[in-house]
């Protein structure tokens, strides 16, 4: 992504309140809010707008983030339809601030948002099927180019569910690779903005430590993987089927380890530094 200069303002002064976003040279424009602040939001005049919005809070069943992404010609009307549903807390939605976005707009943006949450696997979609529309060629383009300025506000806003678990612009070549090693299983791993992600193949021992069972929500993820199947039984360990992005290195330590683990001491790096001594360097 090109840099960007992006100018939030925050109307009482308080981050998370309700705020709205703009990037420089860009005619879209960001609002967003928590849920108890509804009425304020949508008393402003950017709600009577066509856009598209996002309804985001916590999945009851899985315990992780979950979103609703929706378009209407009117934000305004159709997010008083969403009053009823009690999964979400914040609100964000975008709008063009030259009036040019048109219904086949919103509802293309729409499709191609929920196929980016989908591909993310970051979060539970609510609504996992988009109205989509099929625009023009330059319209086309021109939409592709709003949803990249989208892609650079809404991590700041809070919602990072459309961020790809491995960026674009980091490749194979450049990432730092980290390994934590316990008994003969081993697991390999490099950092992120968000956390740290362990790769496709990387081992966890089968038993959990004795340990654990006085604290059983520290294995909650490793339990939750393994009900997934994303960590798959082969012979006396678990593998991972896929790569797992884990908001710390210790939190990716304690499923691998089965029991808690200091992920800075436990990732080493291939010369043998622990992540603590490398990020000390």
């Amino acid at each position: 992504m090109a840099s960007a200069t992006l100018k939030i303002f925050l109307v009482n002064g308080n981050p998370k309140r309700l705020r709205t976003a703009e990037l420089s040279n860009w005619t879209g424009k960001a609002v967003a809010g928590p849920r108890n602040e509804i009425e304020s939001i949508l008393k402003r005049e950017e709600s009577k707008s066509p856009g598209v919005y996002f309804l985001t809070g916590i999945d009851p069943e899985s315990n992780g983030p979950s979103i609703y992404i929706g378009e209407a010609e009117s934000i305004r009307d159709r997010i008083r339809g969403h009053l009823g549903k009690d999964f979400w807390n914040q609100i964000v939605f975008f709008i063009s601030k030259d009036e040019n976005m048109t219904k086949a707009h919103i509802r293309y943006l729409e499709g191609r948002l929920i196929e980016m949450a989908k591909s993310s696997e970051r979060a539970t979609i609510v609504n996992s099927q988009g109205s989509g529309s099929k625009l023009p060629e330059s319209d086309r383009e021109d939409m592709e180019v709003f949803l990249d300025k989208m892609q650079q506000v809404l991590p700041v806003l809070g919602v990072e569910v459309f961020v790809p678990l491995v960026q674009k612009d980091t490749s194979a070549s450049s990432r730092k690779l980290l390994t934590c090693i316990i008994k003969s299983f081993s697991a390999k791993g490099y950092l992120t903005p968000n956390g740290i992600v362990v790769l496709s193949g990387s081992q966890a021992v089968l038993k959990e430590r004795a340990s654990a069972k006085n604290y059983p929500s520290v294995l909650n993820h490793r339990n939750e993987l393994i009900k997934n199947g994303q960590l798959e039984l082969s012979g006396n360990h678990y593998v991972f089927q896929k790569d797992i992005e884990f908001t710390s290195p210790s939190a990716a330590a304690t499923v691998i380890h089965g029991g808690s683990a200091n992920g800075l001491l436990a990732w080493k790096t291939k010369g043998g530094k622990t992540l603590k001594e490398f990020e000390l360097d």
